[in-house]
């Protein structure tokens, strides 16, 4: 039987990075997948294991090359681990690296930021997803689960109406979103951080100052500001389910709810997904 592909690695390595300047912190935290390709067919066909990084040395690679780079951005920081092992090990010829990053905001005290305390940030992880081989490197940086909403300035009209067709038009209804959203960069800027921040607060400005005729109309705006913004950036996917707000029906109580009161579900959703190109 022919063994037709092969990867392995490590999984859910979690490095927490602290760049310390006297009592001023900076902290990164990530959450890594390194998977190998390589030769390594014949610990699978001939139970030779002669070619194969173990994974606890996979996990160590990851905590050394932290200790090198504690104050790199996510993206240089995988590439500097994919560095490591496409350069140690010839016997490796891709690294698929998946990253996940856990947000730390800087806590305020007395209206002041804190040198070295912080608050989860809770909406939205970031991602990062590398491959890289001896002939070239692709990244991809994004976010998952990231959350917003607008009360108003937002429609569904001129679908299709037919004998399946029970929800009512609107001109006006209540926006919200859990997106995923990732862009592939042709070359890396200085910062990729602060680029990344950029991207987002791109596609939020367009979303919070303009009325969206739909999801799928406000997407493709979004993405097309990111595009304009950042030129770096060559492809951008986004993935948004609709987090719905229903208006509730008040009129057997007496009252009328005036689009002022809503039940709110998630299931089912819409899911609007698209990718838009430079």
């Amino acid at each position: 039987m022919p063994l037709v592909s092969d990867m392995y690695g490590k999984g859910r390595v979690r490095v927490m990075r602290v760049h310390r300047e006297g009592d001023y912190n900076e902290v990164r935290e990530l959450s890594l997948a390194v998977m190998l390709a390589g030769a390594f067919a014949r610990a699978y066909t001939h139970a030779d294991n002669s070619a194969v990084i173990a994974t606890d040395s996979i996990k160590n690679i990851v905590n050394i090359v932290a200790r090198e780079n504690i104050t790199a951005a996510a993206e240089p920081f995988t590439q500097s681990i994919a560095d490591r092992f496409l350069t140690r090990y010839p016997q490796v010829e891709r690294v698929s690296i998946t990253a996940r990053e856990t947000r730390w905001s800087r806590l305020h005290i007395a209206g002041a930021p804190h040198p070295h305390s912080f608050v989860l940030d809770a909406n939205g992880t970031p991602t990062l997803h590398l491959e890289q081989s001896r002939a070239a490197t692709t990244i991809r940086s994004g976010i998952d689960a990231f959350t917003f909403m607008k009360s108003t300035a937002s429609g569904w009209t001129n679908y299709v109406i037919d004998e399946f067709t029970t929800l009512p038009e609107t001109t006006d209804r209540i926006a919200a979103t859990s997106m995923n959203a990732s862009w592939l960069w042709s070359t890396l800027p200085a910062d990729p951080t602060a680029t990344n921040a950029t991207i987002l607060r791109t596609m939020l400005e367009v979303f919070a100052t303009t009325y969206s005729f739909g999801v799928q109309d406000s997407l493709y705006r979004m993405a097309e500001a990111a595009l304009a913004a950042v030129p770096e950036i060559i492809e951008i996917k986004l993935a948004c389910p609709n987090k719905h707000y229903i208006p509730i029906n008040l009129i057997p109580l007496g009252m009328s709810s005036d689009n002022l009161v809503f039940t709110a579900t998630d299931e089912p959703h819409g899911q609007i997904e698209c990718t838009i190109v430079r």
